[in-house]
């Protein structure tokens, strides 16, 4: 299709990580005049160049979307030969390829390539142009992934750093704090790292946006506003509490970090500007609270139906 091509009718997409939880919302809320590749382990692996090499090449999609990751955070520190493999080499692999094959590659990256250790008077929300100081392995190998897109040959790239990911089809906060919601009285959770919660829908959606424009670089999305774990549990358990009658949970108790010990370092603020993405796209960003609602509210639909 030759160089800087927007997304248009017929455009081959493939999709690295297509069965996981922003693979599969991904795929959902692709245009329909789009012709979709799904890729998946084990076929499909991206820690693998020749294999990576072989397929794409065959395939000759015109956008590639790497929604692959290893993103266990603790399991990482324990693992980081398959966290470099996967969250490093991976895109470098897709990312080659993608400037062989003449390619658009859009990349997923994470707030986790911030140290989050900005004093209290300093703390607006990361840009773009915000130095990355990973504190984990997950971040560290997430970081790596970015360089090596951005020093590939490949020119025509997107890397789209979010956080806080929630939605259907995954493990992540929101499940978990529904489940434990329905077993436990009482449910601890953190309330001093401070950051943005992001559903799946949304974000897929900036995703589509974004490939319509040729505005390649580096992009920051997560949904509007900020909130502790501890507040956005507390607003799941409200949510919950007005459609379920089922709930065990009878308090909410915030700890601090040092309470609960966990393997990896995470970020105690990593709170994303949009501002970039909304000039790029003109999307309007919804509100952290009001898309939990709307998923809370399809997820109720679905369990309905």
């Amino acid at each position: 299709m030759g160089t800087h091509t927007k997304l248009s009718d017929g455009a081959r997409v493939a999709i690295i990580g297509a069965d996981g939880m922003l693979g599969r919302m991904v795929a959902a809320l692709a245009p329909s005049n789009v012709e979709l590749i799904l890729c998946t382990l084990p076929e499909f692996d991206i820690a693998k160049f020749d294999v990576v090499s072989a397929q794409l090449s065959l395939m000759r999609p015109d956008f590639i979307i790497n929604c692959a990751a290893v993103t266990d955070v603790d399991g990482c520190e324990s693992r980081p030969e398959q966290a470099y493999a996967v969250n490093a080499d991976g895109p470098g692999h897709l990312a080659m390829v993608a400037a062989q094959i003449d390619a658009t590659l859009m990349h997923i990256s994470t707030d986790f390539v911030f140290s989050g250790t900005r004093s209290t008077l300093d703390l607006a929300p990361y840009d773009e142009t915000h130095p990355p100081e990973p504190i984990s392995i997950y971040g560290a190998s997430k970081r790596q992934g970015e360089i090596r897109v951005e020093t590939s040959p490949l020119h025509d790239y997107f890397i789209v750093r979010t956080s806080w990911l929630y939605g259907p089809w995954g493990k992540n906060f929101v499940e978990t704090i529904i489940r434990l919601a329905h077993e436990r009285e009482i449910l601890s959770i953190i309330s001093d790292q401070v950051g943005t919660p992001t559903f799946t829908g949304d974000l897929a959606s900036v995703i589509w946006a974004l490939l319509k424009t040729d505005h390649y670089g580096l992009y920051h999305y997560s949904n509007a506003g900020q909130c502790s774990w501890y507040e956005f549990a507390c607003e799941i358990v409200e949510c919950l509490q007005q459609r379920d009658n089922e709930l065990k949970v009878k308090q909410v108790k915030p700890i601090a970090t040092e309470e609960y010990s966990l393997p990896a370092k995470r970020p105690a603020y990593s709170v994303l500007s949009k501002d970039k993405i909304v000039a790029a796209t003109g999307i309007v960003v919804p509100s952290w609270r009001w898309s939990l609602r709307k998923y809370l509210d399809e997820r109720n639909q679905s369990a309905d139906d």
